[in-house]
């Protein structure tokens, strides 16, 4: 063999052996960062579910070694396992189904709704002073009423229908919506603004495509708010607006149980209800707020918020 090609060999090989070694790293390397996503991804979610779940557990214990040494009445107090049963009993009857969907079906409806008519009212008021001078301070002050009061007035104009316990959703989750808008373009940095200016967006443009998606967080805490005053509101309706055409959720089913005297039945369906609102929660708004603030760069993608 020439001596030229020994040499070429010669430094050929550890050319080879040195890209085999900067393979093997890179493998190693994804392989290693796909391991710390995987445990991440874990750990985020076991941080987030198990110490409620923990929590609950807890106070189910505590719950049954109250009624096991105290021996309260059960009409009054009864055990974990009373409360199971009620739960067992409605959903053998179809109520818990149907209560659960007619009032699921009236909260999103209800709450998309005051999305739809919320938003451009919070983009009217932010942008325009005059307009937000004055009506500014009553969406605060509705914001304050409490929905519960718009019920008698509801009835009133429409009768025991689903219109009334929409009209209660709305004027509860509308002046969230509007308010938490408000506070989000309030916080939109002045250049912004002058930058859409300089590139010649219109005022509509300017108010769809910069402010609005500059104002996110705030109104993302205004939707979280509204939802969490749709789902009062609806509750509030359906206990004291019940009969006529107005169907059966978890509102009537919780006033059936009072009127009963059934306190298991009473207990079952405030936890449903509660456990309806943390679920809305944890699957809807909870995703949503990460990806905002990852995408924003305010949240640790490896460590759990």
């Amino acid at each position: 063999m020439p001596p030229e090609t020994l040499t070429v060999a010669k430094t050929d090989a550890p050319s080879a052996h040195s890209d085999d070694l900067r393979s093997l790293e890179a493998g190693l390397d994804s392989l290693q960062t796909t391991t710390d996503r995987e445990a991440g991804r874990w750990r985020r979610f076991a941080a987030s579910v198990v110490p409620p779940v923990v929590f609950v557990l807890l106070l189910i214990v505590a719950w049954q070694l109250y009624v096991v040494i105290a021996q309260p009445r059960p009409d009054k107090v009864p055990s974990p396992l009373d409360v199971w049963n009620a739960l067992g009993l409605a959903w053998d009857t179809g109520r818990l189904q149907e209560a659960v969907m007619t009032s699921l079906e009236r909260g999103i409806v209800g709450f998309l709704i005051a999305i739809v008519v919320g938003t451009p009212i919070g983009l009217l008021l932010a942008e325009v002073r005059p307009i937000r001078r004055a009506v500014g301070p009553i969406i605060s002050g509705l914001q304050v009423l409490p929905s519960v009061a718009w019920v008698p007035a509801a009835i009133i104009w429409f009768g025991l229908s689903d219109a009334t316990v929409y009209f209660v959703i709305l004027m509860g989750a509308i002046p969230s919506i509007v308010n938490g808008l408000i506070a989000g373009i309030d916080q939109v940095p002045p250049q912004l603004r002058r930058v859409g200016t300089v590139l010649g967006a219109t005022r509509w443009q300017l108010a769809t495509s910069v402010i609005l998606p500059a104002a996110l967080p705030g109104y993302l805490a205004g939707l979280k708010q509204g939802w969490a005053f749709s789902w009062r509101s609806l509750m509030a309706a359906e206990i004291i607006a019940t009969g006529g055409s107005i169907g059966f959720g978890l509102g009537s089913m919780l006033d059936q149980s009072r009127e009963l005297a059934d306190m298991a039945g009473v207990l079952a369906t405030i936890i449903l209800i509660l456990a309806i609102g943390i679920l809305i929660e944890l699957v809807f708004f909870g995703p949503l707020e990460r990806r905002m603030l990852k995408r924003r760069g305010l949240l640790v993608t490896g460590g759990a918020r």
